[in-house]
This record gives C-alpha cells, structure tokens and sequence, in this order.
C-alpha cells in the first residue's frame, strides 16, 4: 500500500511538472518560455539539492569552438533579437527562421521585450509553445526564452530615425542588446545571431553559407525590399573607413557620435550598399562598422569582452562600436556585398 501511494505522488508530481513548468512564473509574475526538458530538468536537480546539497558543475570550454563545417560539427546557433510592439512582424520572423535549412535542435531563439504597449510577449508565448512542443522531435527548437527589461524609452514612430535623437536611442539599443546577450548566453553556444525582426526575406541556407566563411563577425548586404525590385540600400551601418573619414576624425571631439546615411553629417566612409555586388556571393570584403540586421558572430568574440557601448567608443555606439572594440580586440570584421537580404519598408 505504502508503494502504491508513493508511485502516485511521483507520477502526479511529474505529469504536473510537464503541464504547468513550461512556463515558469517571475518575481513580477511574468511567464517565461521553458523547454520540457529544462522544466523537468528544473525539478530534479531542486530535489536533488534539498536532499543532498549542491554539486560542482564542471564544463570544458577548452574545445567549444565555431568551424566552417558548423552543421556537420553539431554547433549550437544562439538567435537573438531585440523587440518593441512588435507583433505585426512576428508571423513573417518566425516563418523565415522556420524555414532555415539548420537543424532544429542546434537553435536557440531568445528575446528581450522593452517598453511594449502591444501583444508581442503574447504572441512569442504562442509561438514557442509551438516550436517546442511539435510530434516530431527534430522539428522541436532547442530552447525559446523570452526576457523582459523595461527601460522607460518612448519615442514617437516618426521620430524614430530623427538625427538628433539617433546617439540616445542608439544608446538605449546598446543596453538591451547587452542585456539579452548576457541572459542567454550558454556555455554550449558557439554562434550568436543577431537578427532584426523585421527582415522579411533571405535564403534559407544563410546559416550554413555565412559559417562557411569562417570569419569572426560577418554579415550579408541588407537592401530595403521594393515593389518593383528595384536596388535600395537599407543598412548603411555596414562599411568600411576611409583616408577622408580618418583624417576628418582627428578634428572631431572625442565624444561626437557618427552617423551613416544622414545628410546633416557626412562622414565619407565606403558603404557596403554601394559596394559591387556581381564578385560572388560569398566573397568578403573587410568592414570597420556593422549594422545588425543579420549579424553572425563566433560566440568566443563575445565571450572575450566585446559588446556594445552604450557610450562613445572611437566616434560609435552600439552595433558599430561593437565592430570598433572587436576589431581593437584584433578579430576579424567582414561583409559579403553580393549576399543579399531584405528589410521590409518601416513607415
């Protein structure tokens, strides 16, 4: 009878772990994505620690590298994305990454949500219950997170790409972007993908062909879709200096912040859109600054310290001060002007 009793009590335990611990409740009562195999994971090892006491944890980073043979070499790719009200974009986001030609299962997605009015952290809800939790498991997506961190930023749409205003916002980019890195990050990552969510086309082999360059950051030519399919460049953050650029650099107060595609300030740097695009889709040129709408780095820049400034950093914020302080770090910056991808038109 004792028996009896016992196998019920750990059979409800369990059935309940896997119904109800694929959300896990903040201190602010907020839900968060779990995999089922962290939840159950998560209710093992808070058992185990109670009975037993704690164990050390012991992990080789010695052999955790990012190769060009990344799928057959089974490396984990850590997907990041910053959002904002952004749920009018989520479908077509989720679409994309579906589509990829990487293993499921080598996948991590994880988001930092700020300062959103709309269904955005619903809807991520929605979607990772279903990238999850799929019959088949080598559809099923390694982990989904989902962090939120407030920073108190408002700034009216048509405001959004106001020059004035661009070394602020950019800034409080920066934090988030450096927020969400280090809350996702995991030991077993060796790729990091920052992805814009409202990127809207790109090949579904991108993953694989950008790895296969085997640099430490590079990035495809991101234009702005059209109707007519016509050539318009939308990331100018990607480019390279210049002997002008550099020279006009030396006059400047060391606080002054660069900005691309602005006409109140040229900085007279070689952008990758107006780079020649017929050289082959993967032949690189090298940058000095990089935007983040489709930005693969070798997890090991990050781990070593380069990020990005909130604050100036050799004329920079942000994505570009994150190119700068990898470069002075001495990794290898890259772009590839005949790989191309599409951002969709922002009102």
């Amino acid at each position: 009878m004792v028996l009896a009793i016992l196998s019920f009590i750990l059979l409800s335990f369990f059935t309940f772990s896997k119904s109800t611990l694929g959300l896990k409740r903040t201190s602010c009562g907020r839900a968060t994505i779990r995999t089922l195999s962290e939840a159950v994971a998560l209710s093992s090892s808070s058992s185990l620690h109670q009975a037993n006491g704690g164990q050390a944890k012991f992990i080789n980073l010695n052999h955790l590298e990012a190769t060009a043979n990344a799928k057959e070499e089974q490396e984990h790719v850590l997907i990041l994305t910053p959002l904002k009200n952004a749920q009018v974009y989520l479908p077509r986001y989720f679409e994309l990454i579906d589509r990829l030609s990487y293993p499921k299962h080598l996948i991590t997605i994880a988001f930092l949500v700020s300062d959103t009015t709309d269904d955005t952290i619903l809807l991520l809800k929605q979607k990772a219950d279903e990238f999850l939790n799929r019959q088949n498991p080598e559809d099923r997506y390694h982990e989904i997170a989902i962090y939120e961190k407030d920073f108190n930023f408002q700034l009216p749409e048509d405001k959004r790409h106001t020059f004035e205003l661009q070394p602020l916002r950019r800034s409080f980019m920066a934090r988030s972007r450096n927020y969400l890195l280090t809350a996702a990050l995991r030991e077993y990552h060796a790729w990091v993908l920052w992805l814009d969510v409202d990127v809207v086309n790109y090949p579904d082999s991108i993953l694989e062909d950008l790895q296969s360059v085997n640099v430490d950051v590079v990035v495809p030519n991101c234009l702005l879709q059209t109707e007519d399919g016509s050539f318009w460049g939308y990331d100018k953050n990607n480019w390279q200096e210049t002997d002008r650029s550099i020279e006009m650099q030396k006059h400047l107060d060391p606080d002054y912040v660069l900005l691309e595609g602005y006409y109140e300030f040229l900085t007279n740097r070689y952008l990758m859109v107006d780079m020649p695009t017929h050289h082959g889709k993967l032949e690189k040129v090298h940058l000095d600054g990089v935007g983040a709408t489709f930005t693969l780095v070798k997890a090991q820049v990050h781990r070593e310290g380069a990020n990005f400034p909130p604050y100036v950093f050799q004329h920079q914020v942000e994505t570009e001060g994150f190119a700068k302080m990898a470069k002075a770090m001495g990794f290898g910056v890259y772009g590839l002007p005949g790989y191309i991808i599409h951002h969709i038109k922002n009102s």
